[in-house]
């Protein structure tokens, strides 16, 4: 089943909750409005369902997993503006036609997650669940978030971690500025962080990295040199790592230090394109797309009959 494990598509539902918004995250008509960043035109057949339903399948996908964008910043807004956001999210995600299935999202504001929520969703039919790395930076996030990781190990479901929302570049900084450096420190920091404080925790959690982890596990001989201990530069089978922005070059450098049976495809459509590395073998694009996203996922993929 030649499955994308990270796209992003807004339900129309959703998409009118953030034009009725007065105050970021909001939409102005199709320009988004997020804190600290400026204004961005968004494509319209982005979040077109029957046009991303026909690019799935050109892609050749049996299976294209959408999330809620964790830069948008809602699961951190108060309960009442962030639980009607996800929940016309989820109910958008889970009537796509197929090949979607959808990643779960959770409020993390004050009095704290919602394990109920989640419950009812993966029950529903979301795979797993998405959390933004800001949410999983130190220990203090790993525990706060512990009750919705302890339902996932519950419900054998796995956790995506995604980049959240990034601070506000520097005067003059170009356009990919967010996704070369707050995004990929968060995804270097949270990779850390659950080697440390994660795992301990969760011994049975299986997780998936956006973006190579920002090539964290590539800093394993550093880390042993650092007094990480030499059992830190063990592969552990229950972290995936998800290849979205990156090409043959990145992929081959954390295939050699983390093994090939842990990297799963995905592409971040609709903001980048999806890139099948040249690996040598037909075997290794088999394993990405086909063989590691079913391990990750576990039985139930939460496609849409």
């Amino acid at each position: 089943m030649p499955t994308d494990v990270h796209q992003h598509l807004w339900p129309a539902a959703f998409l009118a909750l953030l034009r009725a918004r007065e105050a970021p995250p909001r939409l102005d008509g199709w320009t988004l409005h997020l804190p600290g960043e400026p204004p961005y035109d968004v494509a319209p057949a982005d979040h077109d369902v029957a046009s991303r339903t026909a690019l799935a399948r050109a892609d050749g996908l049996d299976l294209a997993l959408v999330s809620l964008s964790s830069p948008l910043g809602v699961e951190y807004l108060p309960p009442e503006e962030a639980d009607p956001l996800l929940a016309a999210f989820h109910d958008g995600a889970l009537e796509l036609p197929a090949p979607f299935g959808a990643w779960a999202a959770a409020r993390l504001s004050a009095p704290g997650p919602d394990t109920g929520a989640l419950r009812d969703v993966l029950r529903r039919g979301c795979v797993g669940l998405q959390l933004p790395a800001t949410a999983l930076l130190d220990a203090a996030g790993w525990d706060r978030c512990a009750p919705l990781l302890d339902v996932l190990t519950e419900l054998d479901k796995p956790l995506f971690v995604h980049p959240g929302a990034a601070p506000a570049a520097p005067p003059g900084a170009p356009a990919w500025w967010p996704a070369l450096v707050p995004y990929v420190h968060q995804m270097h920091a949270a990779w850390f962080a659950f080697r440390a404080f994660g795992r301990p925790r969760h011994p049975g959690l299986r997780v998936c990295f956006a973006a190579l982890a920002g090539l964290a596990p590539l800093h394993g001989e550093r880390l042993v040199a650092r007094g990480g201990g030499a059992d830190r530069g063990r592969v552990d089978h229950r972290v995936f790592y998800e290849t979205s922005s990156y090409g043959t070059r990145a992929v081959d450098a954390l295939v050699r230090a983390a093994g090939i049976d842990v990297v799963v495809s995905g592409s971040d459509r609709p903001y980048a394109r999806p890139v099948i590395p040249d690996l040598g073998a037909e075997a290794a694009v088999h394993a990405l797309r086909t063989a590691n996203p079913a391990r990750l996922l576990g039985p139930t993929k939460g496609a849409r009959p």
